[in-house]
């Protein structure tokens, strides 16, 4: 089942921001998430807000789309005063937004465009199973602005697959590749870690069936068994094992060694890029306290220091919008401890690290011991930065713990 909410504030029904919120968004950048809440079947491992439609009684696409639409008219009414710049970069995630026709997601990138306008440039992305991506899907999202889609391959090994659930063809990606590249759009190859029963040859495997399609972006991520999921009940019931802290660095250490080799370079501890243009602008965007707006159910936004997520089922969703009321559920107004934790916590996952001046005076001294015990480059830190050694990236939390004091 999705995670619960998070605690907050009542937010007001028709979705008004304070005016110190807005002042001065025409001169920051501007992001919008969009969540497609829909999936063939639920994956064990995932906690994501995701529904199938026979858990939800029937097809409920139609009603999504219009409140998106909804949501986007009430995103630009609510935001005028602040007169929010081009956007910079859009994402539309899930779930799997490709269960959507291509055309409705570019029809939701028109509404986007037409209320804000597209910045020069701007990264347009759309998550996608591979076995929803055609020839004709991936022209069609080209065509109508797409620039990146981020395929979820997973594994290159069946047998792992089913262990996550996952119903697609290792073989099909691909086809799904192939069909992205040659609509002139950017690849990226969303990868997992840890899965029980995988070995580090399965994961070996995997590092090289990717690398062998050359995509400009990879993010490899550990297994977390989230609390509710079908798989935290296997392995509460011994079903299957869990994840191992020792077998899933030596799996990050092998897909750092074999990304590096193969010419993608770390830039955040979960992702590499082909050169800094194949980077995920989006994810930088959170990384770094940027400004966004996400649309959909349970879908999280933030405009300087005011965080903000909408109800989760996607009937609700529909409804309140159809209501002429805002959708979110709640918010919160982050402090400046809060803002300061977490912009350490985010900003030193960073391969450019994190500006020793952001460190409180309470923090500073910790560096010399995190050089000193080979969590932080030295040399790095000569330069006024923060930045994580190999090892480091494997503590992180300690890292963090410490720059926090």
């Amino acid at each position: 089942m999705p995670s619960a909410f998070p605690p907050g504030d009542p937010a007001p029904p028709d979705g008004t921001l304070p005016d110190a919120v807005l002042e001065g968004m025409g001169s920051r950048s501007f992001a919008v998430y969009l969540h497609v809440p829909f999936c063939r079947v639920r994956c064990g491992y995932c906690d994501f807000n995701t529904y199938t439609l026979d858990e939800l009684g029937g097809s409920q696409t139609g009603d999504f789309v219009t409140a998106a639409h909804a949501e986007l008219e009430l995103a630009s009414r609510v935001l005028a005063a602040g007169g929010p710049p081009a956007v910079s970069t859009v994402f539309v995630g899930g779930g799997t937004p490709t269960m959507l026709p291509p055309d409705t997601l570019g029809d939701l990138l028109d509404d986007i465009r037409g209320r804000w306008g597209l910045a020069p440039g701007a990264e347009v992305t759309t998550e996608a199973n591979p076995d929803t991506v055609t020839p004709r899907v991936a022209q069609t999202l080209a065509e109508r602005g797409f620039t990146r889609v981020s395929l979820g391959m997973q594994s290159a090994v069946p047998r792992v697959l089913r262990t996550l659930d996952r119903t697609h063809d290792p073989a099909g990606v691909r086809s799904a590749v192939e069909a992205v590249r040659a609509a002139g759009m950017q690849v990226s190859l969303d990868l997992i870690y840890g899965t029980p029963g995988e070995t580090l040859a399965d994961w070996r495997h995997s590092l090289e069936t990717a690398l062998a399609l050359e995509p400009d972006h990879v993010s490899a991520y550990a297994l977390v068994v989230e609390e509710g999921t079908r798989l935290a009940g296997q392995v509460r019931r011994g079903e299957v094992p869990a994840p191992q802290d020792d077998d899933e660095a030596d799996k990050y250490e092998l897909a750092d060694a074999l990304l590096g080799a193969g010419g993608l370079a770390w830039y955040e501890i979960s992702n590499w890029a082909r050169d800094p243009g194949a980077r995920c602008v989006h994810n930088l965007a959170y990384w770094r306290g940027g400004d966004w707006w996400g649309v959909g159910p349970g879908a999280h936004s933030h405009v300087s220091g005011l965080r903000w997520w909408n109800v989760k089922h996607p009937r609700a969703y529909a409804e309140r919008l159809s209501q002429g009321r805002s959708p979110a559920h709640a918010r919160e107004v982050l402090d400046e401890d809060q803002r300061h934790d977490e912009a350490v916590l985010l900003g030193v996952r960073l391969a450019d690290g994190l500006p020793t001046t952001v460190l409180r005076p309470a923090g500073r001294p910790a560096v010399a011991g995190l050089i000193a015990d080979g969590l932080v480059d030295g040399a790095a830190a000569l330069r006024g930065r923060v930045v994580l050694t190999l090892r480091g990236r494997l503590l992180a939390d300690t890292v963090v713990h410490r720059l926090l004091a």
